[in-house]
């Protein structure tokens, strides 16, 4: 009776804690949510309580191959799209989760429990912090395409100096009539939105991308 009830509370912890952080995760509307988070966190569980009948006197190795197939999971919910990478916070969420179900399933409830509000602090709080470091410091990569004229990349240059941005070309491409530049550019978020707001009403510019 008393294995049933530690496995029974075991389960519920290990709805409560994936729930959680699934909730957080399905209210930002991100790849792995709710249920995703939960089924991570349960299979952990199950894994490292398996490996130590399953493994004999190598238990560590089903908890390695664990850590191993969650990269594989992680791996797949990153992805570059719009000039940037996304996912990578999905990724690591994924990975802390695994580790807070085999934390469960070795019985490290106190442990499991912190690292799990700390998780969630993380995600729900620190996502502040992010935006107003943004604002004195935003990285973006901007790619304008336009028709080719000579110093036509030059000039766009000098409008990312005139507001107060500091930048680095990463490409310059040129494609039948039409020239495209690629830059790594740093600063201001006020400094951003006045450079975009110069793009998008310039009349050269055919494509804007950030």
């Amino acid at each position: 009776m008393g294995n049933i009830s530690t496995l029974l509370q075991q389960l519920g912890l290990v709805i409560l804690v994936g729930g959680l952080i699934g909730a957080e995760r399905e209210y930002h509307s991100k790849s792995a949510g709710f249920r995703t988070i939960i089924l991570i966190c349960l299979g952990s569980y199950l894994f490292s309580s398996f490996s130590v009948h399953l493994a004999g006197n190598s238990p560590d190795r089903i908890a390695a191959n664990v850590v191993t197939g969650i990269g594989f999971l992680g791996a797949g919910v990153i992805f570059r799209g719009d000039n940037k990478v996304n996912g990578i916070t999905t990724a690591a969420t994924i990975w802390a989760t695994a580790a807070l179900g085999m934390g469960i399933a070795m019985e490290y409830y106190i442990t499991v429990l912190i690292a799990a509000v700390l998780v969630l602090v993380a995600l729900f709080l620190f996502s502040g912090f992010e935006r107003l470091i943004d604002r004195w410091n935003l990285a973006r990569n901007y790619k304008i395409v336009s028709e080719y004229k000579e110093h036509l990349l030059e000039d766009y240059e000098q409008k990312m100096k005139i507001c107060g941005l500091k930048f680095k070309m990463t490409s310059q491409t040129r494609k039948g009539k039409d020239i495209a530049g690629t830059w790594w550019v740093n600063g201001k978020e006020k400094a951003h939105n006045r450079f975009v707001e110069l793009i998008l009403h310039d009349e050269t510019v055919k494509e804007f991308e950030f």
